[in-house]
């Protein structure tokens, strides 16, 4: 079951939907100050997705969040969150803001090619992607 959940937290508001155990949910906690600014918020499919649509001065800001299925997952599960992911993306106009966050479930390892980024704070020895280098 989706619990729809809107409420004030200090100063900020929350918008967020989730299922009754608690896994899963996505939400944003939008400051006092930005609330007037919000135009829409969706949850998309299966609530892995879903994206804030903020009024900006010159274009909107879309904030899309997402939350991708695990590397035990069956391929068909996967590739489903691709697809939609990509036809929600496409949804947008090209010309507002998009900012793409959340959890891709990336397992990255501890290859020369990253060290610079993560040093050797990585809990994994090779990355997802054997094929690219990471």
């Amino acid at each position: 079951m989706t619990l729809g959940i809107h409420y004030w937290f200090v100063n900020y508001f929350f918008y967020g939907t989730g299922h009754k155990n608690h896994q899963l949910g996505r939400g944003f906690f939008v400051h006092h100050r930005l609330v007037s600014a919000g135009k829409r918020v969706e949850f998309v499919g299966d609530h892995r997705m879903s994206y804030i649509v903020l009024r900006g001065r010159r274009c909107n800001i879309i904030l899309l969040n997402e939350h991708a299925p695990t590397k035990e997952k069956s391929h068909n599960s996967k590739a489903s969150f691709y697809e939609e992911l990509q036809r929600v993306f496409r949804h947008f106009p090209k010309h507002h803001t998009k900012i793409l966050r959340g959890d891709f479930n990336a397992k990255v390892g501890r290859e020369d090619i990253i060290k610079l980024t993560i040093e050797n704070d990585s809990l994994h020895q090779d990355c997802n992607n054997k094929k690219s280098g990471c």
